[in-house]
């Protein structure tokens, strides 16, 4: 089947951004102004396209990342919409491995914000080339100059500034185009939302515009040495060549080209698109995947239909009509429904049933997907987040992605013996749906603990269980996921011998254990010299220390963390010794090291930002300091000010009543997670006895 469009022609995108700074406003008029929507849906009244789900239309936010397919100017737009909110921070992180590039969304009021850093971050680590699009300029206070100078400062960026507004606040109608010096006023109609008028730039801004294009080609030129000389010249420069050494600029992660606008009001879309395909890279622009052969070589798959298959499944979703799909990016080669894939990940072979291209949650069912496309596959049944699918006969192993560790947990117990059952089965499908969202049973209590990002987070889950699953629970209290690590280094003996009568068991080894940086976790390693034991039980080892971590160190059962366990010595029997006795062996001499190594408990820290009216500063102060927090700075911004703290989660539960209370309702706060960090001993011991008691109840 011929191309419809070539990969030359295709852009994989996501849309992200800090929570209300106007992302899936922005993806609604991307659709309406590309014609895949004949209306614009606004997520004030629970109509945006793109917030499908009954709880993002009630309550006003993107909880899932949704896609999407339209077209503008001969090419193809994948378009990806995440979420802001930074409970549901793994649908930015699986959309970010699979996507080519980014368009950032920043309000032009409250600019570089929390989650803004976090999501910048994440397309850091992929190195996702991105445009800017600051939002919101027809509202009271908004300061575009600001934003540029904290994209600069904060997230290390380096902004190219292509628009200068015409109007400010409530008299912003239209843009200048410093590539083409052209003036955009846009339609003031409701009813002809789309219509611009192209009108030379006004005498009055002429010498602003003029100042402007100056400092862009300046910038320039410390991207492409070759505009240097007409800029000393003065000579004025092609907006073709311009558009040429933007796109090398973005691409290459060298600049970042600044777009204005304000979505609701229907301005500035147009522009934005056409940066999209002008200066965000194609698949074929991007380096060529690369993963992982069955000999451990490192292997690349480039942006071709005529290469072996390989994709990657960054996403699952049960569908109530067409059942389980697998979202896949593919990379190389051509997918067909019906067709034979390999699950490298987990050597099993899967096979097509449908294939799907997605609109939100609506369906349009395709023959085949040719390289550089997002689809979903309906009848996978062994592929989980992250897997690879390709082509058996020349197999690989793409990069995995990394997944965030929860924070909170609660226990969840059904209204009724009758829906154990079904409890667990719903719980499993929304697990498999969401890697940071994690089940278990307590072995103490019996208890069903789910793990997540946060209250929000967990709260979805539970809505979820009702409405979609029709299954009722009963909720426990929020429980904070405290870590343990240790402070020293200790060597430490593991010893398991056991003789019963005909074969026994016999495993022993010398441990070292090393406290490593935050964030690390646990790490194992052999430095094994002259055979004392051998290789076959090497893996053994590790697997008994790293499950012994899993169940939980010495002061209060939580999971140990940051640790280096080193296997240096040990001894065996030719007869009794087995990988069972090693294991054993390994998880008795890791617990044995965290009674010597100083032992101590971790807490999750939360990185806190309050915007409050002036007059209520020192109460919120007094009130993070109640809680533990430490106030790191504070921010004056358009008449209000704006706190800074880092503060344990456990003493966040109920904030957003507290603040409420303390502020007549005028403040509003974001938190996400920022690191794990030592609890005081005092506080320590409170948590262990909580437990101790939770337990003998």
């Amino acid at each position: 089947m011929a191309r419809q469009v070539s990969i030359a022609n295709t852009r994989n995108l996501g849309i992200i951004a800090h929570i209300d700074a106007g992302k899936t406003t922005t993806s609604e008029r991307i659709l309406y102004y590309t014609g895949v929507s004949s209306k614009i849906g606004e997520v004030h009244d629970g109509q945006a396209t793109m917030d499908w789900m009954e709880q993002e239309q009630e309550r006003g936010i993107t909880i899932t990342s949704a896609a999407t397919t339209c077209f503008w100017r001969k090419h193809r737009l994948n378009l990806i919409d995440t979420p802001g909110h930074v409970d549901f921070t793994i649908e930015v992180e699986r959309s970010l491995r699979v996507l080519d590039g980014v368009v950032a969304v920043f309000c032009s009021v409250g600019c570089v914000q929390p989650q803004s850093e976090t999501v910048w971050r994440q397309a850091d680590r992929y190195r996702v080339p991105r445009i800017v699009f600051i939002n919101k300029m027809d509202r009271l206070g908004s300061n575009y100059q600001k934003c540029l100078k904290e994209i600069a400062e904060r997230l290390s960026a380096r902004p190219v500034l292509l628009q200068l507004p015409i109007g400010v606040e409530e008299k912003f109608e239209g843009l200048i185009d410093l590539l083409e010096m052209k003036a955009l006023y846009y339609s003031k109609n409701p009813d002809d939302p789309a219509r611009f008028d192209i009108k030379p730039i006004p005498d009055k801004l002429m010498p602003e515009a003029a100042e402007a294009r100056a400092s862009l080609i300046e910038s320039l030129a410390d991207i492409d040495d070759s505009l240097i000389e007409d800029f000393l010249e003065g000579r004025d420069v092609e907006a073709v060549r311009l558009r040429k050494i933007l796109r090398a600029g973005t691409i290459g992660l060298k600049c970042v080209p600044v777009f204005l606008g304000s979505a609701f009001k229907n301005k500035g879309v147009q522009p934005l698109l056409d940066g999209i395909v002008d200066f965000l890279p194609s698949p074929l622009d991007i380096k060529p995947v690369e993963g992982i052969n069955p000999k451990g070589e490192i292997e690349t798959r480039p942006a071709d239909d005529k290469t072996p298959f390989a994709s990657l499944a960054f996403k699952l979703m049960s569908d109530p009509y067409v059942g389980h799909l697998t979202f896949l990016r593919i990379y190389s080669g051509t997918l067909k429904s019906g067709d034979q894939v390999y699950n490298s990940a987990r050597e099993k072979k899967e096979k097509i049933g449908r294939l799907l291209k997605m609109h939100a949650n609506k369906r349009e069912e395709i023959k085949e997907a040719e390289a550089g496309e997002i689809v979903a596959a309906v009848g996978l049944k062994n592929t989980s987040t992250g897997d690879t699918l390709c082509d058996e006969r020349q197999p690989l192993v793409l990069e995995r992605m990394h997944i965030p560790e929860p924070v909170i947990h609660i226990a969840l117990t059904p209204k009724s013996k009758d829906e154990q059952d079904k409890l667990g089965q719903a719980l499993g499908k929304l697990a498999s749906e969401d890697p940071s969202f994690r089940v278990r049973t307590d072995q103490e209590t019996g208890e069903t603990v789910i793990s997540g990002m946060g209250e929000l987070h967990l709260e979805i889950i539970v809505d979820r269980l009702l409405r979609e699953f029709k299954v009722s629970a009963n909720l426990g209290a929020p429980q904070v996921a405290y870590r343990e690590t240790i402070t020293k280094a200790v060597e430490v003996e593991g010893r398991h011998v056991r003789q019963s009568g005909g074969r026994g068991q016999y495993g022993h080894v010398w441990l070292k254990l090393e406290p490593l940086e935050p964030g690390t976790g646990v790490i194992y390693e052999t430095a094994v010299v002259g055979g004392t034991v051998p290789k076959e039980y090497h893996n053994a080892v590790g697997e008994g220390a790293l499950e012994a971590a899993r169940k939980g160190g010495v002061r209060g059962g939580f999971p140990v963390t940051d640790v280096k366990v080193t296997l240096f010595d040990g001894s065996y029997h030719e007869v009794d010794s087995s990988e069972m006795a090693f294991s054993i062996a390994g998880s008795i001499g890791f617990k044995a090291g965290l009674a010597k190594a100083g032992s101590i408990i971790l807490e999750p820290i939360m990185d806190l930002e309050v915007v409050t009216p002036e007059e209520y500063v020192g109460d919120v102060i007094g009130d993070l300091s109640a809680r533990r927090g430490r106030v790191s700075a504070l921010e004056s911004q358009s008449g209000t000010r704006i706190i800074k703290a880092s503060v344990p989660l456990s003493a966040m539960f109920g904030y957003s009543t507290e603040l409420r209370s303390k502020t007549q309702g005028r403040a509003t706060f974001s938190m996400q997670f920022g690191s794990y960090q030592s609890l005081p001993e005092n506080v320590a011991a409170e948590v262990v006895a909580q437990k101790e008691a939770k337990k003998s109840a």
